[in-house]
């Protein structure tokens, strides 16, 4: 029998009565159920679908980021440099949804914009948990989910845990770098300040890097996070200003002004200085 005959499509299973299938595995009836657009406008579709793929791949990206903090609490940096590399391809994946999306003009959104009323991004659960995960910490921001326990609860929960910058602080404490005591015993509630003596510490790992080397590419690979949390917040900012302009976000938020302030938000920030000190 030739290697075509073998591989032809008539020899592919065809029978699933009693097998589970490509759309009985992922659940494809319950995934197209859940595109529901409540107007007739055609680029509805696509606003709905843009927003159930970054849901998706936030998802993606907060169970990573958790097994790399789980990992690193262990004092572990092997394995987590590859889970941090997974998060930083999902992050280009969700930042080009942004692309798709660029392609509704302002009088296609216009259509159906009034049609979901109060409804935004902003009260993205995902979203929110990888920001809680990274150190952007803001008590206030979790407000939306008051009223869902299953959301609001874990959220909470961490934001009362060590993020990853905080982690990794902490192991750099136990290899016996000078972190000074009262950065590993900071409120973890309260977003990252810049202090001297973690940049102190990283100046150590960033001039001995032979030393320090999985260290070394702990940090750079931190920094690859951070890098594209800001990319992703940048072209979120551009799709906001060409699409609606400097109109009031749906969800009561200032728009475009609200995303151009939280570019200014640092999550790493003796990370980004280290560059200037070396």
């Amino acid at each position: 029998m030739s290697r075509l005959d073998a591989d032809s499509p008539e020899r592919a299973y065809g029978d699933f009565s009693r097998r589970l299938s490509y759309g009985d595995y992922l659940h494809l009836d319950l995934l197209r159920a859940a595109h529901q657009p409540v107007t007739d406008a055609h680029d509805e579709h696509l606003f709905i679908a843009v927003h159930h793929v970054s849901e998706v791949w936030l998802g993606l990206i907060v169970r990573e980021l958790q097994a790399a903090m789980t990992l690193l609490d262990a004092g572990k940096t092997d394995t987590p440099l590859k889970v941090l590399a997974r998060v930083v391809r999902t992050q280009e994946q969700l930042t080009n949804a942004w692309e798709v999306l660029k392609t509704m003009t302002p009088a296609d959104y216009l259509q159906f914009r009034d049609a979901f009323g109060q409804a935004s991004g902003f009260q993205s659960a995902g979203y929110r948990m990888v920001e809680v995960l990274l150190g952007n910490r803001n008590p206030a921001l979790l407000r939306p989910h008051a009223h869902r326990p299953d959301l609001h609860d874990p959220l909470l929960a961490a934001l009362h845990a060590p993020s990853v910058y905080d982690l990794t602080l902490r192991l750099l404490a136990a290899r016996g770098l000078p972190v000074p005591q009262d950065v590993l015993t900071r409120d973890v509630t309260t977003p990252p300040q810049f202090h001297q003596g973690v940049l102190d510490a990283w100046l150590t790992v960033y001039r001995e890097p032979d030393t320090f080397w999985d260290l070394y590419e702990l940090a750079e690979k931190l920094l690859d996070v951070e890098d594209n949390f800001r990319r992703w917040r940048f072209n979120h900012l551009t799709t906001v200003e060409r699409t609606i302009g400097f109109k009031t976000g749906s969800g009561g938020t200032s728009g475009a002004g609200y995303l151009r302030r939280a570019l200014e938000v640092v999550l790493f920030p003796e990370l980004w200085a280290v560059r200037t000190h070396l």
